[in-house]
């Protein structure tokens, strides 16, 4: 499963989470840190990319559009890294199995544990 980590995520998170998620991505490695939520959205779809945000604006677009791609929506607000790095790690199992729910669009993680 192949994460895309939104601008509002720490690029560490590809290198941090790179036993769970080895294919995973951030936008500012791909030259897209200041792209647009739509071109963000059509990448994600074509290149087979789960989208993972603070934000809102993709857990919205899942609810409007559905999937592809597929989101992971960290309803946490402003929290460090390793916070959400631990958050991640602690739900791989619920995020590997929502990757291939194919009936699924949306994942809301919301807290440790």
């Amino acid at each position: 499963m192949k994460l895309l980590f939104d601008q509002n995520l720490s690029s560490a998170l590809v290198v941090r989470l790179s036993d769970l998620f080895p294919e995973s991505q951030h936008l500012k490695d791909l030259g897209m840190a200041d792209a647009e939520d739509g071109r963000v959205w059509n990448h994600a779809a074509a290149n087979g990319f789960t989208i993972v945000s603070k934000d809102s604006d993709f857990q919205q677009r899942s609810l409007l559009y559905g999937a592809p791609p597929k989101v992971v929506w960290l309803a946490v607000g402003n929290s460090p890294t390793a916070l959400i790095e631990r958050l991640i790690r602690d739900h791989a199992v619920e995020v590997h199995a929502f990757g291939a729910d194919e009936a699924e669009s949306l994942l809301v993680l919301t807290k440790i544990g």
